[in-house]
C-alpha cells in the first residue's frame, strides 16, 4: 500500500446492496494510533476495564490502548480466545476485515501474526459457505476453493499490494465474559504488509455491521516532525462523551436500484459543497462533489487514505489558485506518491502564510478548517506538499477526504442515524 493512496480494488463494483440493521450492543473506547504502513512494529501498552455480564441498558465497557500517528491509523484489538493482540489499520473505506494469520509451522511468522491453533473460538469457512460462491451481494472479493476445501480469497490493491488467505470466523474477545459473536474475517497467510485491516464501511461484512456498532468516532492528532516522537489519538465505538459539541451532516445514501459503475454505495458519502483557500471561495460547482449519473464525484470520508484526493474538475481549480499564490515556489517535475504535484522546497512557514487556511465546506454550515500552520505536509527530503492529490491518478472517480485533513477533529460516524459529525479538538491532549 503506497503512503498516500487509498487502495482501489480491481473488483470495484458494488451492486445488489444488502444493508444490515445497525443497532448497537457495544460501546468501547480505544485510543488509536497512526503509523506508516511499513514502519517497524511498536510496543503497545493496553488496559481493559469492563463490566461483568453487561446488558443493553448497562453503561458501556471500555477498552483502552496507547498508539502513535504518522500516516495510517493503527488500532490494536484482542482477537480470539484467549485473545491475541492484533494491529489493524482502521479503514472507513473498506468492508472486509483481515488479520495476519500464520500457523506455527510457517516460520518465521510476522511478529504480530495470529496463530489460529491457539484460539478455541477460531473456525474456517468451508467451500460450501455462501460467501465462497460468486455474485454474493456487496461482497466483491474473488473467492475460490483451496485444496483443503476451504474458502480462499485474494485482495489486490491498485498500488500492487495484496493480501490472500482463507475466510474464517473469529471473535474479538474483550474479557473473559465479554466478546463479539464470531465475525467473518480474512485470515491472510500471504500479504505485502505486516498489519491487518479493520473494515469500517457500511457493508454487511464490515466490522461495524457484523458487530452491530451504532456509531464510532476518532480524534487524530497532528503529525509530528520531532525525531523519535509520534503522537496519540483516541477512538470510540459507541457513545462518545464529547458528542454534545458535534455538528452533523446527513450521509448521502443510495438505493439498491441505483446501480452506478463508479459509485461506492458502502462509503460514508457526505454533502460537500465547496472549497476555500486563504478566505477565497473557489469557483467550483457543487455538482463536482456529488455523484453524477455514472456515480463519479461522490465525496467520502476515509480514514484509510492519508492525503485528500479530488476529481480533476476540483483539483485543477485548487492547483490554479495555489499557482497564483505561490507558483514560483512549486517544485518542478515533482509528484509525490504518484498523485500530488503541489509540493514545495523552501521555508514551509513562509509558504503556508502565503497560502492561508484551507476549508472544506459542507451543508448546514459545517466545515473542516485546516489552519495555515498545518496546510503543508512534510513528506521528507525537505519537501512539503499541500496534502491534496488527483483522484484520477489513483484510478478513482471520487473525492476522498483523507486523514491528513481530519487532524485535530472529532469525527463521528453515526451509522444508525446516517450522519457524520465533526468538532474541533486538541487531539494531543485527550485523557
Amino acid at each position: 500500500m503506497s503512503p498516500i493512496s487509498k487502495p482501489v480494488f480491481f473488483f470495484f463494483l458494488f451492486f445488489f446492496l444488502n444493508y444490515a440493521s445497525l443497532s448497537s450492543s457495544l460501546s468501547l473506547h480505544l485510543p488509536l494510533t497512526s503509523l506508516p504502513l511499513n514502519s517497524p512494529s511498536s510496543h503497545f501498552t493496553t488496559s481493559l476495564l469492563s463490566r461483568r455480564n453487561p446488558s443493553p441498558s448497562s453503561p458501556p465497557y471500555n477498552f483502552r490502548s496507547k498508539f502513535k500517528y504518522s500516516m495510517a491509523l493503527i488500532i490494536s484489538l484482542p482477537i480470539g480466545t484467549p485473545p491475541q493482540t492484533q494491529q489493524m489499520v482502521l479503514d472507513t473505506g473498506s468492508q472486509l476485515s483481515w488479520i495476519q494469520c500464520h500457523r506455527k509451522k510457517k516460520l518465521p511468522p510476522p511478529t504480530t501474526s495470529f496463530d489460529p491453533s491457539l484460539s478455541t473460538s477460531f473456525s474456517d469457512l468451508p467451500c460450501s459457505h455462501p460467501l465462497c460462491k460468486p455474485r454474493i451481494p456487496d461482497f466483491t472479493l474473488p473467492t475460490s476453493c483451496d485444496s483443503n476445501r476451504l474458502c480462499h480469497y485474494s485482495y489486490f490493491y491498485a498500488d500492487g499490494t495484496f493480501a490472500e488467505g482463507n475466510l474464517v470466523k473469529e471473535k474479538i474477545t474483550f474479557s473473559i465474559t465479554e466478546s463479539t459473536p464470531p465475525l467473518i474475517l480474512g485470515c491472510a497467510t500471504e500479504s505485502s504488509d505486516d498489519r491487518g485491516i479493520l473494515g469500517m464501511n457500511r457493508g454487511r461484512l464490515s466490522f461495524v455491521s457484523q458487530a452491530k456498532i451504532s456509531k464510532f468516532s476518532y480524534c487524530i492528532p497532528p503529525r509530528s516532525n520531532r525525531p523519535g516522537f509520534t503522537p496519540t489519538g483516541s477512538f470510540y465505538l459507541g457513545e462518545n462523551p464529547n458528542s454534545h459539541g458535534f455538528k452533523y451532516v446527513s450521509l448521502l445514501t443510495f438505493p439498491e436500484s441505483q446501480r452506478m459503475p463508479n459509485l461506492d454505495p458502502l462509503a460514508y458519502t457526505v454533502p460537500m459543497i465547496g472549497i476555500r483557500i486563504g478566505g477565497k471561495k473557489l469557483n467550483i460547482s457543487g455538482s463536482v462533489f456529488r455523484p453524477d449519473a455514472g456515480g463519479s464525484g461522490q465525496t467520502m470520508v476515509d480514514s484509510g487514505s492519508e492525503f485528500t484526493h479530488l476529481v480533476d474538475a476540483a483539483y485543477h481549480k485548487v492547483r490554479e489558485e495555489i499557482v497564483k499564490l505561490v507558483g514560483p515556489r512549486l517544485k518542478k517535475d515533482y509528484v509525490y506518491g504518484g498523485t500530488a504535484d503541489m509540493c514545495f522546497v523552501g521555508n514551509p512557514i513562509a509558504i503556508q502564510r502565503l497560502i492561508g487556511d484551507l476549508v472544506f465546506e459542507f451543508t448546514r454550515g459545517v466545515e473542516i478548517l485546516v489552519s495555515k500552520e498545518r496546510v503543508l505536509v512534510n513528506v521528507g527530503g525537505g519537501v512539503h506538499c499541500l496534502g491534496i492529490g488527483r483522484s484520477s491518478m489513483l484510478g478513482a472517480a471520487s473525492n476522498i477526504i483523507g486523514n491528513v485533513h481530519q487532524q485535530n477533529l472529532w469525527v463521528e460516524f453515526d451509522v444508525t442515524n446516517r450522519r457524520v459529525g465533526f468538532a474541533k479538538a486538541d487531539c494531543t491532549r485527550l485523557p
